[in-house]
This record gives structure tokens, sequence and C-alpha cells, in this order.
């Protein structure tokens, strides 16, 4: 094998795993086999609830609820009606919105309950909330919540009777502050009922649906979720992460009780976020198909779970490109850590010293420091004068997910593209992020996952490089494509979660995948990594320009007017 074609076929092949991981499935048709859960089904309920926005405590909301009620009704469901009055805080905000000023409004949860064969078993509750923003039709968030939530019955309904009781928690007041959560998780008694909790939850209109959170101690949960969803997403970097930031949704009310939880949603399409916009037609499908795909499978899983996940620790995980979840104990880092020490080591030895070592130590530092500097910079570049707004920066994810692209490949060509690097200047450049992976399996084992796992595929190729033939070649390119494929799916999550405040995040990701095709690596002329540097930085700064130039987007929140 010729190792300028492997290093092209790690490339195509890690682009083609990377989309793979960050599109969503295609909508299923109205024309489905009933048990199985389409979208193209979700989406009459989606017409019928976002048709317009419908503020908690409003008449539209009102309408939205007896629609919600009737559908539940339809599926045999006993339905109820939970009123309570918003807490002060969220009244305020309500006020704010609705332009009305009432201290007390009254907020109304609908709680659908579908009996099982054992009403004495511990019951499955499925959570989303039914109240937008003023000014936003909320056909995502979370209206393609509770359409998934209701098509998710409706395909229950088509099979036999499950073991378990299923309630159906409509929540009221999640915008203004989480108010139906908190009043059924500590004062509704249904609750004593529950044994495990769903939430469904979006931000923007479109992407892969991921499990984002769990409760406390998710060894069996995981291992549960595992086995049920057929395609999954989520990881449990993405659940370390989200506790670290300042975030909430329903599901926040259920943490430190005895309730066995998952958070799913999809960010994507981020300029739909609470915008006026945001309306059926402009809901991405697939989307809403993945999500009540994962949530159905693992619904009907928990209702024949005998007994439902109790604690166990907490574990690695992510998803292996919509082909399944991969799990495992977060102790098996350390023997991860240890077998890339050993191959590290051996690539250090061949033909190299010290000095050679520190080489490619001292080109993996500068990558990063200087991809963090051209971030940073064409980041600040892209804001515009004064306070940036949160939601029109949210609509420049794209461009600013293209901006990093360029910035990054430009910092890779300048540090790394000139040289072929020695099988003892890779492990010196591997070194860096061996010694990052060591400190996150100390402080957080469950996200260190994503240096340690890579770093020790790579270590092998690294040591294997020594024979730099085409077994070798054909090796690094077989561990390298999905560790590309990987960190672009990566940076697309970051870009997306954290990227218009915080892009040089993306520098992770980066260092990861450079130090993956590193063993392909044969060097590039300087003349030809200049030229080829300028171009991206080029492009990097001109997308940046158009961040900054352009007005304000027309997707912004209504309540959100500056840019």
């Amino acid at each position: 094998m010729n190792k300028r074609l492997a290093l092209l076929a790690a490339l195509i092949l890690g682009v083609l795993l990377g989309i793979r991981a960050t599109t969503p499935p295609a909508p299923v048709g109205t024309d489905a086999p009933p048990q199985v859960f389409a979208a193209g089904r979700a989406m009459a309920d989606v017409r019928v609830i976002a048709a317009g926005p419908h503020l908690a405590a409003s008449p539209e909301n009102a309408a939205v609820r007896a629609h919600i009620a009737a559908r539940m009704r339809q599926m045999g469901m006993t339905v109820r009606e939970a009123r309570f009055t918003a807490r002060p805080k969220s009244a305020q905000r309500l006020a704010r919105w609705s332009g009305k000023d009432d201290p007390a409004p009254t907020l109304t949860n609908v709680i659908g309950v579908l009996p099982g064969r054992d009403p004495s078993l511990p019951a499955v509750l499925l959570m989303a909330h039914h109240d937008t923003v003023g000014g936003s039709p909320g056909a995502a968030d979370d209206t393609a919540g509770v359409a998934a939530l209701l098509e998710t019955v409706r395909a229950l309904r088509a099979g036999p009777q499950q073991a378990r009781d299923l309630i159906v928690l409509m929540t009221d007041g999640e915008e203004t502050g989480l108010d139906g959560a908190h009043h059924f998780f500590n004062a509704d008694p249904l609750r004593a009922h529950v044994g495990a909790v769903i939430n469904v939850e979006a931000r923007g209109g479109g992407g892969r649906t991921t499990l984002f959170e769990t409760s406390a101690e998710n060894g069996a949960a995981i291992a549960r979720a595992a086995g049920a969803i057929a395609r999954p997403g989520g990881s449990s970097l993405a659940v370390f992460i989200y506790k670290v930031l300042p975030n909430d949704t329903d599901l926040s009310e259920t943490r430190g009780g005895p309730w066995t939880t998952y958070n799913f949603a999809f960010i994507g399409r981020p300029q739909l976020y609470h915008s006026p916009k945001a309306t059926p037609d402009a809901l991405d499908q697939g989307a809403l198909q993945d999500m009540g795909a994962q949530v159905l499978d693992l619904t009907r899983d928990l209702l024949r779970a005998e007994p439902l996940p109790g604690k166990a620790a907490d574990v690695v995980f992510f998803d292996v490109f919509r082909l399944g979840l991969l799990a495992y104990p977060a102790w098996a880092g350390w023997l991860m850590i240890a077998y890339a020490a050993v191959r590290l080591v051996q690539g250090a030895r061949h033909r190299g010293d010290v000095k050679t070592v520190a080489v490619g130590a001292g080109r993996m530092l500068a990558l990063i420091v200087l991809a963090g500097v051209v971030l940073w910079a064409v980041n600040q570049i892209s804001l515009a004068p004064g306070k940036p707004n949160y939601y029109d920066r949210l609509a420049a994810i794209p461009r600013l997910e293209v901006m990093a692209l360029c910035g990054g490949l430009a910092a890779f060509l300048l540090t790394m593209g000139a040289q072929k690097p020695t099988p003892a200047v890779m492990a010196g450049a591997a070194l860096p992020l061996f010694v990052l992976g060591l400190v996150l399996q100390v402080v957080a084992p469950t996200a260190g996952y994503v240096v340690v796992l890579p770093m020790m595929f790579t270590a092998e190729a690294i040591a294997a490089a020594r024979k730099d033939d085409g077994i070798s070649w054909a090796g690094a390119m077989i561990s390298g494509a999905p560790i590309l494929g990987y960190m672009l799916s990566l940076g697309h999550q970051v870009m997306q979660g954290v990227g218009p405040g915080l892009p040089v995040a993306a520098v992770l990701p980066l260092a990861v995948a450079s130090l993956a095709v590193l063993p392909l690596w044969e060097g590039i002329s300087a003349q030809k990594v200049r030229i080829a540097a300028a171009v991206l930085l080029v492009a990097a700064l001109g997308t940046a320009l158009t961040v900054r130039l352009d007005p304000l987007a027309d997707t912004v929140p209504v309540y959100s007017a500056d840019k």
C-alpha cells in the first residue's frame, strides 16, 4: 500500500464517518408499521401544537393543553391536570414576556397514565414541556419532545400491554423556571410511583439527538440503554461537560432523588433556539425521528425490565458512529494508558534520543498554542462592537465552524506540515496528550476516554511505524480514520455547544486528530506549507469578518433585539 494513498483513504473515511456521526436518520413516513416510531406521524402533532407561540398561562397554551389531553385520552390514557402557582421569579419572567402583570399566574401540568399489567411495579415516566418562550412557536423546544412522546405512546399501544405503568408528564413553566417539574417532583403524589425518568429537550431545530445527562452512578442505567437503543447517540463526555455548565432542564428537578434518569436533546440548527422562525416547516424531521426512535427503544426496554436499573459505578460510554453504544468501566482507562506508554517508549527508542522526543513534544505544544491563539484571534475579529448577542452568535455557528476548521488546519501545517516525522518525533508529539490523558484519568475518568482511547490506538501505530512498510501504513489508516471521524464529530459538537464563546475548545479534537495522522504524514515543502497556511488563514479571517459585519440575524428571539 502506498503511504500517501493510505493517508488519503484515512482522510476520506474519517470525513465520511464524521458525517455519519453527525447526521440524523431519515424521517420515517406515516406508512411505517404501527410499532415503529414515525416522525411523519409525530409531525401532525407538531403542526397543531406549534401553530404559534404558546406561553405559559396564555389562552394559546390552554388550547395546546387541551390538544395534548385529547390525544392522550384517544390512546387509552387516564389523564388529569395539576394546577399550581408559578414561583415569584417565574412570574416576573412571564410578566416580561406576556406584558401582563400577574404576580401569581396559574400553571398547569398535563399528566397521563397508561396502565401496565402490574401496577405495583415502579413506573416509567416520560417528560417534556408544553410551554414556549414569548414570540416563538417552539416547534423544536419543546414541541418536538411533546410530539415524540405522544408518538412513543401510540407505538407502545400498538404492541402488547407492558408490565409497568407508563406515565407521561407534560410540564408547564419550564421556560420560566422549571416550575412544572419542580411541582411534580416535590408535591405531586404520583412521584412516589416513579422509578425511572426520561426527559426530552431541544436547543435549536435539528441535528443528532444525544444522551447528555443521567442520574449519578449510571453504570446499570447505561447498560440498559446500550442494550436497548438501536442507533444511539450520547457520551459520558457530554454528561461530564453538562455537569459543569450552568444549564438546566426539567430533569434538574430530579437531582438527588431516587430515580434513574436519562436526558435526551438535539442542538443542531442552533439559530432556531427560541426563535420566531422555529416553525414546524423549519424543524428537522430527521432530528425528530432520531429523538423518538431512541426514546421508544429505551422506554420499551424499561417497561419490561425487572428490576429497573439501580445504581452502579459511573462508566465511560459513547456512541460509535450510530452503530451502537460502547461502555466500559472507568478503571479500564488505566490499562489503555499503560499499553500506550509501552508502545510510545518503543517508538521513542527507535533511532531517537531525548532531543528527538523533545522536538516532537515541542511541535505538538506549538500546535496547541498556535491553534489556540489563532482561534481566539479570529473569534475576537468575528465579534461585533459592544456586548455580543448570544442568539446572533448561535446563528453564526456554521460559519464559526468553518473559521475554526481553517484556522486549525493552518496551525497544523505551520507546526507539523513541512516535516516527515520519525517514530521518536511522533512519540514526543504524543507526550503532551499522554500527560493530558493521565490528568483526565485522575480528575475526570469518564471524560478522559476522548484522549486516552485514541492515544492507545495511535501509540500502536507509532510503534508499528518503526518498520515504515505497507502493513504499518494500513494499520495507521485503520486506526486513524475512526479517530479522525470521531474528532470531526466532537469538534462539531464542541462548536455547537460552546463555540460562539469558546472556540478554542476545538483545539483538543484538533490535537488528537493531528497525532492520529502523523504515522501517515510524509511532509510537504516549506513553500507549499506557507501558501496553504496563508490561504487557510485568509479564509478564517474572511469568515470571521462576514460574521462581524452582517446584520443582526432575523432568527433572534423577540426578547433579544441588540447585536
